[in-house]
C-alpha cells in the first residue's frame, strides 16, 4: 500500500467504504493486528480518521508497530504533536519503518520541539535505501522536502530534486514533484513557508516529468 508522505500532511486518496470492509473487516473483527492495520490506514486514506484511529489503537494493542506509526500520524493531523512524538519513537525502536518517517517528520518540525536534523536525516537515508518498503517512496520525498526548503541545511534543488525523482520511480513518474509543489503552495506550519516561487517550480518539474496533474496545477497557481 505505497502511500507519499505529503498524503499523510494535507491529502488524502478517496476509497470506498464497502470495499474496505469486504477486504478487511471479518479478519479485523477476527482479531488479526495486521488487517486490524490495513484497515485503519484504508479509512485513514478515506478521510474516516475516527475508524482509524480505533482499528489502530486496537492493531497497535496487539502488537503492530506500523499501527503504532499511524496512530502518530493522527495525533499529528489533529494538532497533538506531543503524542505524535512519542508514538513515533516508540514505533522507530520496534523497528517500524514508517515509524522513523513519522518521527523524521516531527524532528524537523518546530512545534514538536527542539529540531534535530541530523538525526531526521541519519532515520530517512536509512529507510530510503530499501525500495522493497514502501516507507520509501515517504523517506525520499521527505528527504527531497528537507533539501528544496533549506533550513538548518542548505539549500539544495539539484539534490531535492534527485530524491523526489527516487520517490518517483517508486510511485508514479512525477509524483513527488507535484505534491513538493502543493506542500510549499500551502505550506505546512512549523516546517514549511508558503513559497509560491517553489511552489510553481517543482509543479513545472512535475509537469515536465509528463505528470498531467502538476501542469493543470502550474497553470491554476500562474493564473493567481
Amino acid at each position: 500500500m505505497k502511500h507519499l508522505y505529503l498524503l499523510l500532511i494535507l491529502f488524502t486518496s478517496l476509497a470506498n467504504a464497502e470495499e474496505i470492509g469486504g477486504q478487511y473487516l471479518k479478519q479485523a473483527e477476527a482479531g488479526d493486528s495486521r488487517a486490524q492495520y490495513y484497515l485503519a490506514e484504508t479509512y485513514y486514506s478515506s478521510g474516516d480518521d475516527k475508524q482509524a484511529e480505533m482499528w489502530a489503537e486496537k492493531a497497535a494493542k496487539g502488537g503492530d508497530v506500523d499501527a503504532m506509526a499511524l496512530l502518530s500520524q493522527i495525533k499529528f493531523k489533529h494538532g497533538d504533536l506531543a503524542q505524535a512524538k512519542g508514538l513515533a519513537q516508540q514505533a522507530t525502536v520496534a523497528d517500524s519503518s514508517p515509524g522513523a518517517v513519522m518521527l523524521a517528520r516531527l524532528l524537523v518540525n518546530t512545534r514538536a520541539g527542539k529540531t534535530d536534523y541530523p538525526q531526521a536525516l541519519s532515520l530517512l537515508h536509512k529507510v530510503a535505501e530499501n525500495t522493497e518498503d514502501d516507507a520509501a517512496v515517504d523517506a525520499r520525498l521527505l528527504l527531497g522536502l528537507i533539501y528544496a526548503n533549506g533550513v538548518e541545511v542548505a539549500q539544495d534543488d539539484v539534490q531535492a530534486a534527485q530524491w523526489f525523482k527516487q520517490s518517483s520511480t517508486l510511485s508514479r513518474t512525477g509524483y513527488a514533484e507535484y505534491w513538493a509543489g502543493k506542500v510549499f503552495q500551502q505550506g505546512e506550519a512549523g516546517f514549511i513557508t508558503p513559497n509560491k516561487q517553489k511552489a510553481l517550480y517543482w509543479l513545472n518539474l512535475s509537469c515536465s516529468e509528463g505528470f498531467d496533474t502538476g501542469c493543470e496545477e502550474f497553470d491554476a497557481l500562474s493564473g493567481e
